[in-house]
């Protein structure tokens, strides 16, 4: 139930409201006090719930949250994360590496401990999130304890303040009138002459309100709601779909998914340029090692269309963007961002993909070709009157030294053979085999024709130039971008600009004054830079035709 306190001026006052939302009475003060303490106006007096007496169990979560105290304590912990977090490098900076043997082996027994305690990736663990959750909440129900009081107190603001309240302001001036001065007459002059300062002028006969830049006062609150949304932001990466930071490694002519997309991309062709001897240091030069000069990726973007992630079924692509991605010149699409992250030198070029020709041994007539690649080969593939089935593919071919048959040491095509059952004119009704090994050193060594037998002076599986076979050298490192919350960071950078902008630049400003039987009173409040709005009230009283000190206007004493 909520209680009230009611003011002599007749207005209710919700409970623990120190002055009289009205007329601004200090309400728990003697009649006569002599008091000239200034008086607590930072929300004009208002109560915030986080005052609230005899509090439940969710008041007390509320005026744990709504403390600054706790919300200084919660920041300084995340930093103190974030200072940890950064000790060493976090596994999302490296590619291809055993997190847990890497530390361990890298820094020693100190790493191994770094490992353990999951800083390895502090910025992902439920500990983090939650600290920076608490941030969130506690920068909400802050602002919700702090705005509301705020509005209440700015939004009804009576023109007529009590006497009390005028005189116990920070800056405050009481005095007599001249007697041949008019008091409405004065007062308007006082209110031009405030109006030229920017003041929004409110009266009430003998008694005025002037007001200005009082927008200021929100801009702590702009700055929570943009630091909100900045906070909602980081944590809506952790929604699926949301963000990606993924690497990829892709040999010459590989085409690869992107994890978690429709898309997919190829590495056409990777290209190196390096830096001669007159473009080099004396110190590169004497290590005698090749220094890239630009290295990129001619990547090809596909999606797609048919046949995604169907087991046993070759997807249907489209394409839809060509482009040379190099180091900071990302290929963007879609929202996802390609990098070109890195490049390894392969150890011995690895063949791609070939395009054999099948040729008739009798007559020397060309038959026709086709692509076959090293990984995924086709099943069948049908060249004019023949059929070439696939039986048998070894990546890697070898003789197994125990039972003297065919088998494969890698799935990497090291030594490739393919072993087909062809079918057509002049062979065997269903077929005939024949094996095949693109690499010309493999045909010899295994010596194909023999194996082949009469079938090789019938047809003949050949590529007939280099311009047929494709090979890479290196393999290219890519990392895989996409951040749909960062529209969201930069709104709530700019709105905690804003707020921080509309904070620092602006103060807000008020002056009320009453006139009683000649007597003037006079109170003005700021929420910051005192010496400015007592040199202002000066100014204005000065040219009204009154002197007064500005240094004498400090009746609370300054504490500015």
């Amino acid at each position: 139930m909520i209680q009230n306190t009611k003011c002599e001026c007749g207005h209710q006052n919700h409970l623990g409201t120190v002055l009289c939302e009205s007329c601004g009475k200090p309400l728990f003060e003697e009649e006569h006090s002599d008091s000239l303490e200034s008086l607590e106006m930072r929300y004009d007096g208002v109560a915030r719930r986080s005052q609230k007496q005899n509090p439940t169990i969710l008041d007390r979560v509320w005026n744990f949250f709504s403390s600054v105290k706790i919300a200084i304590y919660l920041i300084l912990a995340t930093l103190l994360s974030s200072i940890l977090g950064t000790i060493l490098p976090q596994e999302n900076t490296f590619f291809g590496i055993d997190p847990s043997v890497y530390y361990k082996e890298t820094y020693g027994f100190g790493g191994e401990i770094y490992y353990a305690l999951g800083l390895s990736h502090t910025y992902e663990t439920w500990w983090f999130i939650t600290l920076l959750f608490m941030i969130g909440l506690s920068l909400i129900i802050c602002s919700l304890d702090r705005v509301l009081p705020l509005y209440r107190a700015l939004s009804k603001q009576q023109i007529r303040k009590h006497l009390r309240f005028i005189l116990r302001q920070k800056a405050s001036y009481e005095g007599k009138l001249p007697e041949s001065v008019n008091e409405e007459e004065w007062v308007n002059q006082v209110a031009v002459l405030l109006r030229k300062k920017n003041y929004r002028i409110h009266r009430d006969g003998t008694a005025l309100l002037a007001e200005k830049y009082r927008f200021s006062r929100w801009g702590p609150y702009v700055l929570h709601i943009g630091l909100i949304i900045f906070l909602l932001a980081a944590l809506m990466r952790l929604l699926p779909g949301w963000h990606m930071d993924v690497y990829m490694n892709l040999l010459e002519g590989q085409t690869k998914q992107i994890e978690g997309t429709p898309y997919y991309i190829k590495n056409e062709k990777f290209t190196m340029e390096v830096y001669d001897e007159n473009e080099m240091s004396k110190e590169f030069k004497e290590r005698n090692k090749l220094v890239p000069k630009k290295f990129e990726t001619q990547a090809v973007l596909y999606r797609c269309t048919a046949d995604c992630d169907q087991p046993g079924k070759e997807p249907i692509l489209e394409q839809i963007d060509h482009y040379n991605i190099e180091v900071n010149k990302p290929l963007i699409y879609d929202g996802i961002m390609i990098y070109q992250n890195g490049y390894r030198d392969l150890p011995e070029p690895l063949l791609i993909s070939v395009k054999p020709k099948l040729i008739n041994k009798v007559t020397g007539q060309e038959i026709g070709s086709f692509e076959l690649p090293m990984k995924n080969p086709p099943e069948t593939v049908k060249i004019g009157d023949y059929t070439l089935k696939l039986r048998n593919y070894y990546p890697e071919f070898i003789l197994d030294p125990t039972t003297g048959q065919p088998a494969t040491a890698s799935n990497e095509p090291k030594v490739p053979a393919f072993i087909y059952q062809i079918e057509g004119p002049g062979l065997a009704a269903g077929g005939e085999p024949y094996m095949y090994f693109p690499r010309q050193i493999d045909k010899s060594t295994f010596r194909q024709n023999d194996i082949n037998s009469a079938l090789a002076n019938k047809i003949e599986l050949a590529v007939g130039t280099m311009a047929d076979v494709q090979i890479a050298q290196y393999n290219s490192f890519l990392n895989v971008r996409e951040d749909r919350g960062l529209p969201f960071i930069w709104v709530g950078s700019i709105i905690g600009m804003l707020g921080l902008i509309m904070g620092f630049y602006w103060q807000h400003r008020r002056i009320w004054i009453r006139i009683d039987d000649g007597i003037l009173a006079l109170g003005g409040h700021t929420n910051k830079n005192w010496f400015g709005i007592r040199k202002e009230i000066a100014a204005v009283l000065d040219k009204a035709g009154i002197q007064v000190d500005p240094k004498s206007l400090d009746q609370g004493g300054d504490k500015s």
